[in-house]
């Protein structure tokens, strides 16, 4: 069973709840209010929500439902500091977009005095309970909750019931360009693909995969062997002596005694680096020798 919010990070001790659906049940339980009709335009968006993306499709469908048999959970909101008559969104945003699709002046709310930092974990925890978030708004709904309750990745992940790798594989996504959290925000790249961009530790490099992935619409496979071509390229394979074929014995003698010169400056511990080519006309040797610090 899921704990309460206030009980897994210390915000008060409130009663427990019984429910295993929704956060919002569960912070309705432990602070009973009376249930209030208020002006949907004197509602503001909660500033904490980790969800960016609302499917229009689906805020109708909600919104056919509570026309069709009304709202059988009312909204959760806080009275704004700043603004008189204002109020901000704990918990319920799907369902007060809905209304606002239905043309609705009012909509059931009850009122709950909380702080900024149980208003955000109250946001955070009940998106993360309904695990319909993107792996993006996901890991920024741990890095938040980190912050606000000074947590290692550890503990988090104890209060959450996770495992702590879980916590800190999506951790990781935030580390990635912005255009590659983009790219998996709106689902154009899995989290797989994102993963194995990881790998990658040059940003310019990350990008230039992300591009191939979007325009040759790599699978994770793929990706993963471009990306190990890249970390682990093979060495060019040794460039190979001419045979000298058409030359007279005294060229190749005079090829010979200077590859021995060579070997034998390279002996005394100087770093000779030399390039042999043949062409139409010639035979060209390319000798560098660095200069002494």
């Amino acid at each position: 069973m899921v704990k309460p919010f206030n009980k897994i990070f210390g915000l008060g001790e409130k009663p427990s709840s019984d429910s295993e659906t929704e956060v919002e049940v569960e912070v309705e339980a432990y602070h009973p209010d009376e249930v209030i009709q208020l002006p949907v335009s004197d509602i503001e968006p909660n500033r904490y929500q980790p969800r960016t993306i609302f499917k229009e499709e689906k805020i109708k469908e909600l919104a056919q439902t509570i026309n069709t048999h009304g709202m059988i959970q009312p909204i959760v909101v806080r009275k704004m500091e700043d603004e008189e008559g204002k109020y901000e969104l704990i918990a319920g945003e799907r369902r007060w977009r809905a209304v606002q699709f239905l043309g609705w002046e009012k909509v059931s709310a009850i009122v709950r005095e909380m702080t900024n930092t149980e208003t955000a974990s109250v946001a955070l925890i009940e998106n993360l309970q309904r695990e319909e978030l993107t792996v993006i708004e996901e890991a920024k709904a741990y890095a938040q909750l980190l912050e606000l309750h000074s947590l290692t990745q550890e503990a988090l992940a104890q209060r959450l019931g996770k495992n702590q790798s879980t916590i800190a594989n999506k951790l990781r996504l935030l580390k990635l360009p912005e255009e590659v959290q983009e790219a998996l925000l709106n689902k154009m790249i899995t989290e797989r693909h994102a993963r194995a961009l990881i790998k990658l530790k040059d940003p310019v490099k990350q990008l230039e995969i992300l591009k191939d992935i979007l325009e040759n619409e790599l699978n994770v496979k793929q990706t993963e062997e471009r990306i190990a071509k890249i970390n682990d390229p093979k060495e060019a394979p040794p460039k190979k002596k001419a045979t000298l074929k058409g030359f007279s014995k005294d060229i190749r003698i005079a090829m010979n005694t200077i590859r021995q010169s060579l070997s034998m400056v390279s002996d005394t511990g100087v770093e000779v680096e030399s390039d042999e080519q043949e062409m139409d006309d010639y035979y060209q040797i390319t000798i560098k020798i660095p200069k002494q610090k």
